[in-house]
């Protein structure tokens, strides 16, 4: 099964269009009567699939159309355009065999009742989700031992903190055994050690059921240690599908060198180094740089001829680093911004 399309995307495309306010108290009045929107592309024409067992890292900046995207595909929103199948399903139909299928959880927002122990929610979620007795105790066990939350399930989900209230989430998403999880920053906000336990959790599920992810995620720990293939979407586009070591071969326009001059006299000073090298650490004998990629051999060709150096390695920035140039140099498309004069009667009043 390994080889069968679980998301299909092809052109989708979700617009907003949003109320353009005006100053001031005449524009307010007139806003009554004549109501200016403006059209925001959240979306715009992201084609991508994902085969069963994979975990893919979903990227992007802050309004990227990350969840705009993961909402479509869960099946909560319309798309204004374009098509797409999850689990051989169009998600926004919406039957049951396909909500059966999937479970979508976002970071930091409560699906469990509140006022009562999460025992309780699993409860009704077997009922829901008609799972066999049998199979939810070990499902439930195995998912309690993973994340060490086995005496916090009777407690009500109130009183737990931020981390044990998402790995909490993430059992009632497991427990009717999903063939896809969509996850929206499930690790936002929680401490180190509830991050990899979250990992963890997510790692072993996947090679034990073969469950598909698809993960978005500011924390690229997450990506790294999760993902293989990465999809970054800028300004509602997709710039970006493939490997890990892709992104940084396409994206990676600088190398770190770190430099061991054989003592701290011998070594160069900040004010060796021209404007396009930046000196990130500077402790002699120790030097570090950071260097277009297109100039590491010429500058070490230059140092070895002038300097005595013990030891040199070349390495690439950090992947947070490299995803952050992705997302500044992939200039977003022109957006629609054309005024829409709609009155309130034909709007619907919104």
């Amino acid at each position: 099964m390994r080889d069968e399309t679980v998301i299909d995307a092809e052109g989708l495309t979700r617009h907003f269009k949003v109320y353009r306010k005006r100053a001031g108290f005449w524009a307010a009045v007139r806003g009554l009567f004549r109501r200016e929107y403006r059209l925001v592309r959240a979306v715009d024409g992201v084609s991508f699939q994902v085969r069963a067992g994979e975990i893919v890292g979903f990227l992007g900046p802050n309004g990227a159309g990350k969840t705009t995207t993961l909402k479509m595909l869960a099946g909560l929103l319309y798309p204004t355009a374009g098509r797409a199948t999850v689990l051989g399903f169009v998600p926004w139909e919406r039957h049951n065999a396909f909500r059966r299928q999937f479970a979508l959880v976002m970071g930091q927002r409560n699906q469990l009742w509140w006022d009562l122990p999460a025992i309780e929610s699993f409860q009704l979620h077997r009922e829901l989700y008609e799972i066999p007795p049998g199979d939810f105790q070990q499902r439930l066990r195995e998912l309690t031992e993973a994340l060490q939350v086995g005496k916090l399930i009777h407690q009500p989900v109130r009183e737990l903190s931020l981390g044990e209230r998402m790995k909490m989430e993430l059992i009632g998403a497991f427990l009717h055994a999903p063939r896809l999880v969509l996850l929206d920053e499930p690790t936002l906000g929680l401490d180190v050690v509830a991050q990899a336990a979250i990992l963890d959790c997510l790692r072993q599920f996947n090679r034990r059921y073969g469950t598909t992810i698809l993960l978005t995620s500011h924390y690229m720990r997450d990506v790294e240690e999760l993902c293989q293939r990465i999809i970054v979407i800028n300004a509602g586009r997709i710039v970006y599908d493939g490997g890990l070591q892709g992104v940084v071969e396409r994206f990676g326009r600088h190398k770190v060198l770190r430099l061991q001059f054989h003592t701290a006299a011998g070594t160069p000073g900040p004010e060796t180094w021209n404007g396009s090298i930046e000196v990130l650490e500077h402790r002699p004998p120790l030097v570090k740089l950071r260097v277009e990629r297109d100039q590491v051999s010429r500058l070490l060709q230059g140092l070895l001829a002038h300097w005595q150096l013990d030891d040199i390695s070349v390495e690439d920035p950090p992947l947070e680093e490299i995803i952050t140039d992705v997302f500044t140099t992939t200039a977003p498309p022109t957006e629609s911004r054309e005024p829409q004069t709609v009155r309130p009667a034909a709007d619907g009043g919104h």
